[in-house]
């Protein structure tokens, strides 16, 4: 039987692809593969929905992408966010208009939706399940970031009753940085990045308040104390480095399993979906039989390359600037003087 006879031959004749983790990049894969009738089984360690901490602020993704993957329509109802206003300590320094619309949806309901669609498409989704990051033809990890030993602490929650200077807060301090904005219902997603301080104790809710004072934040602290909090959406991850991942060599790896882009970029989530998209047609010639799997990963790897390479350079020499106190100031004096290249500097990191 020839191979291209009929498209119902297609569906018999391609190679399975098991994705090892169940997140943006995982499930984004997974809809796009299934579009192809690329046989998918997803294997996910948590359940959904859940909280992560993530911006939840998704800028810089096209609708192209977005379409190629199959999930454009998961995206109608969520918020576009357009003006931002950067705080210093709780002092304006800059405000600004994006030129294209972000998307603020949570990922407690974005996961939920991804998942139903791919099953929708006939892929298998295994919850439960905890992969290990093993090499081998047909296999894809986008499980995230390799725990290690890092110096940062991410921390997350979503409140109700806050009024924002702008659809998105960003907020910078001396031990780190948090970004404010709106998802569906009326809920405001709280997300910051910190150095890590083993003298601060306090309770797992009242962690991200005392982070922000502890960095001169502590206006933007009290005004959260005052809102209401969203249960079981406060939720902390530590053991990471932003930046480029090392995955083990023969493993193909997409998204914070190959690069963690800091998150005052705003840019995580886009990445996920891209990364995701720059994998479809090798992954698709290798279930068809049209490419050996070394050369599929290779070619992703190559095009990831290509894709992210400035933009975490950049990401990472502003990340240093941010937590630099003769770096904050140079900011900090550029925005009042009417000379901070925002425009340029966002473009840099898209």
């Amino acid at each position: 039987m020839a191979r291209r006879e009929t498209r119902g031959s297609l569906a018999v004749l391609n190679r399975e692809i098991t994705i090892t983790g169940g997140g943006l990049s995982g499930l984004a894969l997974a809809s796009a593969l299934r579009s192809h009738e690329v046989p998918v089984t997803v294997l996910e360690a948590g359940r959904y929905p859940r909280h992560r901490v993530c911006g939840e602020f998704i800028s810089g993704v096209s609708d192209s992408t977005l379409a190629a993957l199959g999930i454009r329509r998961l995206f109608d109802d969520a918020l576009r966010h357009r003006s931002l206003s950067w705080l210093e300590n709780g002092r304006m320094i800059h405000s600004d208009r994006l030129k294209s619309p972000a998307l603020g949806i949570s990922r407690h309901l974005l996961d939920e939706r991804l998942l139903r669609h791919v099953e929708s498409l006939g892929g298998i989704v295994r919850c439960g399940i905890r992969g290990n990051p093993v090499p081998g033809e047909g296999r894809v990890w986008t499980a995230g970031r390799k725990p290690e030993n890092g110096p940062w602490i991410g921390l997350k929650a979503h409140v109700r009753g806050i009024e924002k200077s702008a659809d998105l807060e960003m907020h910078s301090g001396t031990n780190g940085y948090a970004g404010l904005a709106g998802v569906e219902d009326g809920w405001t997603n709280v997300c910051g990045l910190f150095r890590m301080d083993r003298a601060i104790k306090a309770a797992p809710g009242d962690l991200l308040t005392t982070y922000l004072e502890a960095g001169g934040n502590s206006k933007l602290a009290a005004r959260l104390r005052d809102c209401e909090w969203r249960e079981g959406s406060v939720c902390a991850v530590a053991g990471f480095k932003p930046g480029r991942q090392i995955p083990m060599p023969g493993l193909l790896a997409l998204g914070d399993a190959v690069s963690m882009i800091p998150p005052f970029t705003g840019n995580g989530m886009s990445m996920a979906f891209q990364s995701a998209e720059l994998a479809v047609e090798p992954l698709v010639a290798w279930s068809q039989g049209e490419k050996s799997w070394q050369d599929a990963v290779n070619e992703v790897r190559t095009r990831m390359d290509r894709k992210f390479k400035r933009r975490l350079t950049v990401a990472g020499a502003l990340h240093s600037i941010l937590l630099d106190q003769s770096g904050r100031n140079l900011v900090s004096g550029l925005a009042s003087a009417k000379l901070l290249p925002f425009q340029s500097m966002l473009a840099t990191v898209r």
